[in-house]
């Protein structure tokens, strides 16, 4: 397999100059992939904030973000509140049926979607998608699949380093890191 995480890849950095809508899974791509549940059916996970800033920034550069997962929980829809994204589709067996219901919803195509997944209910979406990402720590088979793998493991910064990518592709991230060091 040829190494597929590097910015430089041109044929990449032409797919994610195009990128309107970024998707994410939840477990395994926002969060590590863990779901803690105590006693009393408290439910936890953690979500890296690396992350949520490359997701703000996207937004900030008018991609639209989404997540499609297949688990529910609350803890989801606080983040993801605090985040500013509204596009949210938990509880999803169906995944294709939530990715067509959103292109439709906000009328782009497929060519305008970057998809992030870790695991197997990932790659129809991957497939779809003009760019399937999958996080480093992804299963191998999604990893084989991939046009692009972040550098960093999923729930420890792999959504800021698709947010740096589309970004870069943009020509947009140099002047955010100079606006940054110039406060």
């Amino acid at each position: 397999m040829k190494d597929k995480s590097l910015i430089e890849d041109n044929n990449v950095r032409e797919l994610a100059k195009n990128v309107q809508l970024l998707i994410c899974d939840v477990d395994g791509v926002l969060t590590k992939g863990e779901v803690y549940l105590d006693n009393t059916n408290i439910e936890m996970k953690a979500f890296n904030i690396k992350d949520g800033l490359g997701i703000k920034l996207l937004q900030k550069a008018n991609v639209e973000i989404a997540i499609i997962t297949g688990r529910q929980s609350e803890i989801v829809d606080r983040r993801m509140a605090e985040l500013g994204i509204t596009h949210i589709y938990q509880g999803q067996k169906d995944k294709i049926a939530a990715y067509e219901a959103l292109l439709k919803e906000l009328d782009l195509t497929p060519e305008q979607v970057a998809y992030v997944g870790d695991d197997l209910p990932d790659l129809p979406l991957m497939r779809r998608s003009v760019l399937g990402i999958a996080v480093a720590d992804a299963h191998t088979s999604v990893i084989d699949k991939a046009d692009w793998i972040t550098f960093n493991d999923g729930g420890y910064g792999a959504a800021r380093d698709v947010a740096d990518l589309i970004l870069d592709a943009k020509g947009l991230l140099d002047n955010i890191h100079q606006e940054y060091w110039q406060q």
